[in-house]
């Protein structure tokens, strides 16, 4: 417990010392929350190598971020209908004004239908 505590208050530490446009963050019992907009990638990206070296899957549940470290597990939640995914951070971004999160096409659409484009969520880590 008082493991996870440090980690938390080391994350938040390094979060507050960053970017700017990183707002909306605050400390849960389970990690550090972020309120913003989620998008997905385009098709074009699919099979191309990630931040992280891994090739990038539409299939598959990951996401960008622009400073969790890779392998973060988070919990994604859109507030319009309540609906959550898990993911795994393995590429950097958005890097769109406004956006916290990408996700993968088979993410998103547990969340809302792709049509949506751009969706209101909370993400909170959870590993």
């Amino acid at each position: 417990m008082l493991i996870k505590a440090l980690l938390i208050s080391l994350s938040l530490a390094i979060l507050a010392g960053c970017s700017s446009s990183l707002t909306n963050y605050s400390a849960t019992s389970t990690g550090i929350r972020e309120q913003g907009n989620a998008s997905f990638y385009a098709d074009k990206y699919h099979g191309r190598l990630t931040a992280s070296g891994e090739k990038f899957d539409q299939q598959a549940m990951t996401a960008a971020h622009k400073q969790l470290p890779f392998n973060s597990k988070v919990k994604v939640t859109n507030t319009a209908n309540n609906r959550s995914v898990v993911v795994r951070v393995n590429d950097r971004g958005p890097f769109i004004p406004g956006r916290i999160i990408d996700l993968t096409k088979h993410a998103f659409e547990q969340l809302a239908e792709p049509s949506s484009g751009v969706i209101n969520v909370t993400v909170e880590v959870i590993d």
